[in-house]
C-alpha cells in the first residue's frame, strides 16, 4: 500500500479560497498513491479560533466535495483533514452545534466515514467552548486502492489517550490514522506517542501534523510513518513536505502471531 502524508504550511492571511486551491493540487499531485492523508482544521486553522465561525462546513460543504473531486481525479482513498462541521441542524448535547470532524472519502469521491474528535483541547477554551464532543469510535475496512488494513480514526490531542486505541484496536483497527495540528512546543511528545500507540497495540500509524505559524501558533510538523514494532518508516521536518511511504499490510498479522501482546490483556477496556 502507498501512502502520502500531506504535512501543510499555512500562515494566516492567505483566503480559504486560496488555501483550498493550493490543497487540492497537492492532493491531485498524489496520483500513483493508494491512501492520502491531509492534517487536521487545515481549512479553518487548527488554532485560529476566531475565525472558526466563519468558516463552518457540513460534511458535503466546499472544502470537502473539492477534495473529494481530487480523490476521484486520482483514484486514491483521500482521507480530508478535519473541518468545524455545523450540519445547522443539529445543536449537539451542550449547544454549541460544532464539531472538529474529520472525513474519509473513497477513491469515487464519496464519503464513507465521518469521526468527530472525542477528546478537545483546550482546557477550558478553544474547542472545548467552541465545539461539541465526539461520541463514537470509527474503525472501518479500507476499500481499494487501498484494502487490506483495517482502520481506526482520531484526531491530534486524542492522541493522549491510550484508551481511545485499544478501545479501537478491539474492533479490529491494524492501521490509526491520526491527523493534527499540534503545536511546535510540544512536538517531542508527538513524536514519542505516536510511536507508543504503534508499539502498545501493534499498529501501523500514520500522524500527519500541520507546518507553518498562524494565529501566533507555530505548529511541529514531524509527521510519521510508524509501523507495528514502533519502528518510524519515514519522518518529516518542520516545514512544508510530503511523506510518500510503502507500507505491507501483512506486517500486522505477522508481527501479531510472532509476538502475540495483545493476547495477554487481562484488564477490561473502558471508555
Amino acid at each position: 500500500m502507498r501512502i502520502a502524508l500531506i504535512q501543510l504550511e499555512y500562515a494566516d492571511g492567505e483566503s480559504l479560497a486560496d488555501r483550498t486551491d493550493r490543497v487540492v493540487e497537492l492532493v491531485r499531485a498524489q496520483a500513483g498513491h493508494d491512501l492520502v492523508v491531509l492534517p487536521e482544521l487545515w481549512s479553518a486553522g487548527g488554532f485560529d479560533y476566531r475565525a472558526w465561525p466563519d468558516r463552518t462546513q457540513t460534511v458535503d460543504g466546499p472544502v470537502v466535495s473539492a477534495v473529494a473531486a481530487a480523490a476521484r481525479e486520482i483514484g486514491a482513498v483521500v482521507h480530508a483533514g478535519s473541518v468545524v462541521e455545523a450540519p445547522g441542524d443539529e445543536p449537539g448535547p451542550e449547544g454549541r452545534g460544532q464539531w472538529n470532524t474529520s472525513v474519509l472519502l473513497d477513491a469515487a469521491g464519496e464519503r464513507i466515514a465521518r469521526y468527530r474528535k472525542v477528546h478537545r483541547f483546550g482546557f477550558g477554551n478553544g474547542e472545548p467552548r467552541l465545539m461539541e464532543a465526539g461520541e463514537d469510535i470509527v474503525v472501518l475496512d479500507l476499500p481499494a486502492p487501498a484494502d487490506g488494513l483495517r482502520a481506526g480514526l482520531s484526531t491530534c490531542y486524542d492522541l493522549r489517550f491510550p484508551e481511545l486505541y485499544r478501545a479501537q484496536v478491539d474492533e479490529g483497527a491494524e492501521l490509526f490514522v491520526v491527523p493534527a495540528a499540534w503545536p511546535a512546543p510540544r512536538v517531542e511528545a508527538w513524536r514519542l506517542l505516536l510511536r507508543a500507540r504503534a508499539i502498545e497495540n501493534q499498529c501501523f500509524v500514520l500522524g500527519c501534523n500541520t507546518a507553518g505559524t498562524h494565529a501566533r501558533t507555530e505548529m511541529g510538523g514531524y509527521s510519521a510513518v510508524v509501523d507495528p514494532r514502533g519502528a518510524v518508516l519515514a519522518e518529516a521536518g518542520t516545514g512544508q513536505e510530503v511523506l510518500s511511504v510503502e507500507i505491507d499490510p501483512g506486517e500486522v498479522a505477522r508481527f501479531r502471531a510472532e509476538f502475540p501482546v495483545l493476547a495477554d490483556r487481562r484488564l477490561p477496556q473502558k471508555i
